[in-house]
């Protein structure tokens, strides 16, 4: 049976808001996302580099989606611990640290000159 691509999108921003409101990880990754892209907009980094801030902030929110999917799936199909169960949450955490420790070294890279800049003018006057 078809389902309207709205009524998929509908599901889809379902699966958002659901991630947004069970998962503290997700609340602080969104936060720290708001942080970084208002520090992007007050250091004028840049289209280009805002664009690579969005993306980098994009696959750590992607990632986060994800290690909560597979980690629900988890708790599903082995509701008592398992050493595959184990394994299968901590390879999806990692997933999750691999993206953030990205998207910090691409938040250094963007932000080192304007904050250098930025103390140079304010700070060291």
């Amino acid at each position: 049976m078809k389902r309207k691509f709205s009524r998929r999108l509908a599901d889809a921003l379902d699966g958002v808001r659901m991630a947004v409101e069970l998962e503290r990880n997700m609340r602080f990754h969104l936060a720290c996302a708001g942080a970084v892209l208002l520090a992007g907009w007050l250091l004028q980094v840049g289209p280009v580099k805002m664009a690579g801030l969005v993306l980098a902030i994009a696959l750590v929110l992607v990632a986060e989606t994800v290690n909560t999917a597979l980690e629900g799936l988890v708790d599903l199909v082995s509701p008592a611990y398992h050493p595959l169960a184990r394994r299968v949450k901590h390879l999806a955490a990692g997933v999750v640290l691999l993206a953030a420790l990205a998207s910090v070294a691409m938040g250094l890279l963007v932000f080192w000159h304007p904050l250098l800049q930025w103390v140079r003018q304010f700070i060291l006057r």
